[in-house]
């Protein structure tokens, strides 16, 4: 059984959680790992065993046994974030299309929560081992701003703002198709597809209740560039009750149009804009995402193609 020991100094933990400095310290322990261990006793600091929760202070001494970390454990990785805004309680980031939020299935590598791991390890000890940190998602193929927990004591209060609508997203995306009126407002309810998992519908045999405001900003010749709003956070919700009005999103595979008319870079959709209270001050905050370039590119191809 693997073993290791730490020397506290003002330098180095002193003030940390001993399973927020661990689960840091020691690459792939999970905090189910160290659990097990200080459970069992294995964790030791000054010879005494400690909680989870004790306040590291200098010239504590730590030593820990630990089981050997399994091969599907979650890993830190230097993946390059893009840092909007952070302090000790919350980081706003943008988030590039293509990149997977957190671990699937079998996937423990190359998402946005090992990227956490590696530039603010202290979120391992924040929420679920596979989600650190993470109090929402945007799919894999949407870019845009994104909101990730830095302490536990920021992690609830901001998971209530999700769960009472507190949080205002606004997003950008170019639909299929000439949309008639200036505004309005989808409310069908949606849940997971009878005979496909993969999919959401609006056709679900245990919807939930879903609304998605949208706003024209321009018209294409066979396209039309929209601001969304979701009231609720369903997922796949924007492009669901698109999809389910006649106005897929361009781009998208799994609801769109299977031969589109044209080519396009990526999935055209982007979380333009999160406003959210903080979760220690109360101020409330608002973060923009500029549209990424290759879809400006395509906006200005379309205004060209519509123009001639």
């Amino acid at each position: 059984m693997p073993k290791a020991e730490f020397l506290i100094s003002s330098e180095s933990g002193e003030g940390s959680r001993l399973d927020v400095f661990l689960t840091a310290r020691i690459p792939g322990l999970t905090r189910s790992q160290l659990k097990k261990s200080i459970t069992a006793g294995r964790v030791r600091v000054g010879g005494a065993i400690r909680r989870a929760g004790y306040k590291l202070r200098a010239g504590d001494d730590i030593r820990i046994e630990y089981e050997e970390p399994g091969p599907d454990v979650m890993s830190a990785e230097d993946i390059p974030l893009k840092i909007l805004f952070q302090d000790a309680a919350v980081i706003v980031l943008d988030k590039p299309s293509g990149l997977v939020v957190h671990p699937g299935a079998g996937n423990r590598r190359g998402t946005l929560a090992n990227a956490l791991l590696h530039h603010f390890p202290e979120v391992a000890a924040i929420g679920s081992a596979d989600r650190p940190g993470i109090v929402h998602r945007l799919d894999k193929e949407t870019s845009g701003v994104m909101i990730v927990a830095r302490s536990s004591d920021a992690y609830h209060p901001l998971l209530r703002q999700f769960w009472r609508h507190d949080v205002w997203k606004t997003y950008i995306g170019l639909a299929h198709g000439r949309v008639a009126v200036p505004e309005g407002k989808i409310s069908w309810p949606i849940g997971r597809h009878a005979t496909d998992g993969k999919r959401i519908s609006v056709r679900s045999r245990h919807p939930k209740p879903a609304e998605t405001l949208f706003r024209v900003i321009e018209n294409f010749r066979d396209t039309t560039l929209l601001e969304i709003r979701p009231l609720t956070g369903r997922t796949h919700q924007i492009r669901v009750h698109l999809a389910a009005a006649g106005h897929p999103i361009v781009g998208d595979k799994l609801y769109g149009r299977k031969k589109p008319a044209f080519k396009v870079p990526r999935l055209f959709l982007h979380a333009q804009t999160i406003s959210f209270l903080h979760p220690v001050t109360g101020e409330r905050l608002v973060f923009t995402s500029p549209l990424p370039a290759e879809l400006e590119a395509f906006l200005a191809a379309e205004r060209r193609r519509s123009s001639n």
